[in-house]
């Protein structure tokens, strides 16, 4: 209930921020938000000056670090080139470990938790905080998806070669990275903002779509810090992009950061795969098929654009609040709606499959989009800095 809850609430100022609620109320909404907007925007550039005067410490462990993060809250599909880079680094012949915080993810058991506070002792002094969680070592996933986050999981299940981390403290998951799995190379994902790690590069993404949302900080806008911070970044991908070049919004990120490296990228899908199965359908199984669509991402539009893309009829599309985690109660509800509709398969998110219970008894198949990032342009660029992190 109280999840619900936070999901409507979520979505209500969600809409008061976009300027969708008309009346006077959300409009005193939007006019606090503001004044808040200038306060968190003023606490963001404190934190870095403290940064970079060393009022705040940077950590160093000893190791390559690289983050993949972004200015916006959300959607602008970092999953993938998180992914790409550990994949290349691995490839490379780095010991990789990914460390995330594990967004929205469950509280782990008691016994769990001293299990693993019983390890990390061996690793450091530190008594009062919450251990890492190893998702996987490299070798195998250890725990599950309601206790790893999404976007760890499904990292964890596409990179059997590269641990994943997830802990609210990263330097302490880089430590047990290195000193455990013995680790040389780790990547932040979300991690832009994470200053307590000093990172060797920034590698930013941009939504083309919605390149900085209406320019404002939290909680008035979706900027994490203004947009003049992204000079920061050493390595810049526009994703979702059409390959048309994005001259204007290249020119503004030249504008804001001179030296960087632009790459253009987009989201491509490419294949379907069975959630109870070990089997998979080209996307051309899409033609011609009517098809329930389930989703709880930031951008839901953009995965129903794809099944029309690829000639589905899609009879309707459940729409849950970003991270949403499903209930039995739901599969049960939306199998029986499947059913009702005549449709011929439901077809989901990678990200939502994770979240998503599975059922004994099925009406329908159910698939989910598989999704991998090609590059336009840069990537020369982009090997280029695999090659020099791997030397160092």
């Amino acid at each position: 209930m109280a999840r619900k809850f936070e999901e409507r609430a979520e979505a209500y100022l969600l809409s008061v921020v976009e300027g969708r609620r008309p009346g006077a109320w959300p409009a005193f909404l939007r006019l606090m938000l503001g004044g808040l907007s200038h306060v968190f925007s003023l606490v963001v550039q404190t934190r870095l000056w403290c940064y970079r005067h060393g009022l705040l410490k940077h950590h160093t462990l000893g190791c390559q670090v690289v983050s993949v993060g972004n200015l916006t809250v959300g959607g602008t599909g970092k999953t993938p080139v998180v992914e790409i880079l550990a994949r290349s680094l691995e490839q490379s012949g780095r010991q990789v470990a990914i460390l995330s915080r594990g967004y929205k993810k469950k509280k782990i058991h008691r016994s769990l938790k001293q299990r693993l506070m019983q390890k990390y002792k061996e690793l450091t002094s530190h008594k009062d905080i919450d251990p890492p969680i190893v998702v996987s070592d490299g070798k195998r996933i250890l725990v599950e998806p309601v206790y790893s986050g999404d976007e760890p999981y499904m990292l964890a299940s596409n990179l059997p070669n590269v641990a994943v981390i997830v802990g609210k403290n990263r330097v302490h998951s880089g430590l047990h990275a290195i000193k455990k799995l013995k680790c040389d190379t780790l990547i932040l994902d979300d991690g832009f903002q994470h200053l307590a790690l000093k990172h060797r590069l920034d590698i930013v993404l941009v939504d083309r779509t919605n390149p900085f949302d209406n320019g404002r900080t939290l909680p008035r806008g979706l900027l994490r810090e203004p947009v003049r911070n992204i000079k920061r970044a050493g390595f810049i991908f526009i994703t979702k992009s059409t390959g048309d070049g994005a001259e204007e919004l290249r020119t503004r990120l030249r504008e804001l950061n001179p030296t960087a490296e632009i790459s253009e990228c987009r989201h491509c899908p490419r294949f379907l795969k069975n959630l109870y199965a070990d089997e998979t359908e080209p996307l051309l199984f899409l033609k011609g098929k009517r098809v329930l669509a389930l989703s709880g991402i930031a951008v839901p539009k953009g995965f129903e654009n794809i099944l029309f893309q690829y000639g589905a009829d899609v009879v309707e599309h459940k729409i849950f609040a970003d991270h949403h985690r499903y209930s039995i109660q739901e599969m049960i509800d939306l199998h029986a709606l499947a059913a009702e509709r005549e449709v011929d398969a439901i077809i989901t998110t990678e990200k939502d499959a994770v979240r998503i219970p599975r059922l004994e008894q099925r009406q329908v198949p159910m698939y989910y989009l598989r999704v991998e990032i090609e590059m336009f342009s840069g990537q020369e660029q982009f090997h280029d800095w695999i090659r020099r992190i791997c030397l160092e």
